[in-house]
């Protein structure tokens, strides 16, 4: 039998990182396209390259742009708050060092959520690096971030999207007339977009779903709308934080129930497509051989060495490395691993996931059109 081949990210010019940096290049009159006026971008979460390209009849709109269109890799993990790292700031996770959904902060040595910051460390001193946002500022370019009110100066939107004002709207069709509004009143802007629906429905019901569809289709629809209205010169860029695969219940492996996976381990952070391991004092080779031994071809377990040299995180700096587990464990297909003595059980019972290196959830959307 093959084994589950992990998909290493391309990270560079045909990566998420290269998206904004671009984006505000052809603003400035700097980049390879022709200079705009504006510009916006949409960031749908969840919203996989290979996922539109099978279920493109839910979206005609989206489906139209492909043809023009770069497919990019989004980085390691494959998940939200690593990749909103990579977006906000344009460096790969190993320099910008938000490496995971759950990640140990040294200094207290303690596992924290990136994506709420619960029990976090000051965002700024965590991810110290300019954000995009903040250099488009000082180009003198009006940058606007459209999201939910509580988006606004969260840890993760201080880490990796600070800069320009902020605008809380509810709806995806209430986001979009922000954007149209601030393109038409504000020349030479750039404008973020986020919208999180179609990640949190696939959670739920599987990207596989009919639900996923439908959610889809009101995104495409919106986004149509979105294009038909911005004022000549603005361009329109669409592209995601990672895609999704779903896992059926025989995939996946309860933590608890696997006596021989905790020996050695002290600390487990990741999610259950990604986990890092955290290994007790001399225990590095005997949780390699367990991990290994019970997922065989199924999973990619690699040391921490291995995987910074295999580059999964792109060139880690010396103070990210610290905060990577020991261990590196990458789920092959149809496999999670889960802990519900200390997950949440809506966490515990999602069918879409994401997290791993399949080309499923590697690969992200960059469509691009000019108004």
């Amino acid at each position: 039998m093959t084994g589950f081949v992990p998909v290493v990210p391309r990270y560079g010019q045909a990566s998420l990182p290269a998206v904004l940096p671009r984006v505000l290049a052809d603003l400035l009159g700097d980049g390879e396209g022709p200079r705009v006026r504006s510009a916006v971008v949409v960031l749908v979460d969840g919203l996989g390259a290979r996922l539109l390209e099978r279920r493109g009849g839910h979206a005609p709109f989206l489906r139209s742009l492909l043809p023009a269109g770069s497919v990019v890799d989004c980085g390691f993990p494959t998940t939200t708050a690593t990749s909103m790292g990579s977006f906000g700031t344009g460096l790969a996770p190993g320099a910008h060092g938000l490496v995971g959904y759950e990640v140990l902060d040294p200094a207290t040595d303690r596992v924290f959520n990136e994506l709420s910051w619960e029990h976090g460390p000051a965002p700024r001193r965590w991810q110290p690096h300019p954000t995009v946002f903040e250099r488009a500022v000082a180009d003198g370019v009006a940058v606007t971030r459209i999201g939910p009110g509580f988006f606004d100066g969260s840890g993760l939107t201080e880490a990796a999207l600070r800069g320009g004002r902020f605008v809380a709207a509810g709806s995806l069709a209430d986001r979009v007339d922000a954007a149209v509004r601030t393109v038409r009143e504000q020349p030479r802007s750039l404008v973020y977009l986020y919208w999180g629906d179609l990640d949190k429905v696939g959670h739920v019901h599987g990207c596989g779903s009919w639900q996923w569809g439908d959610e889809l289709t009101a995104v495409d629809g919106e986004l149509a709308r979105l294009a038909r209205c911005l004022p000549p010169g603005t361009s329109l860029h669409v592209t995601a934080d990672h895609g999704m695969v779903d896992v059926p219940d025989s995939g996946r492996l309860e933590l608890a129930d696997a006596p021989d996976l905790e020996a050695g381990v002290r600390l487990v952070a990741g999610e259950p497509r990604s986990l890092q391991l955290h290994v007790r004092p001399g225990a590095l080779d005997d949780v390699v051989a367990a991990w290994r031994g019970r997922f065989g071809a199924g999973a990619a377990v690699r040391t921490r060495a291995e995987a910074v040299a295999e580059r999964w995180f792109g060139d880690v700096r010396p103070e990210v490395a610290a905060r990577i587990g020991d261990v590196v464990v990458a789920m092959g297909p149809g496999l999670s691993v889960v802990d519900s003595r200390r997950q949440r059980p809506q966490l515990v019972a999602l069918r879409g996931v994401h997290g791993s290196l399949t080309d499923d959830e590697v690969a992200v959307p960059w469509l691009t059109v000019t108004a």
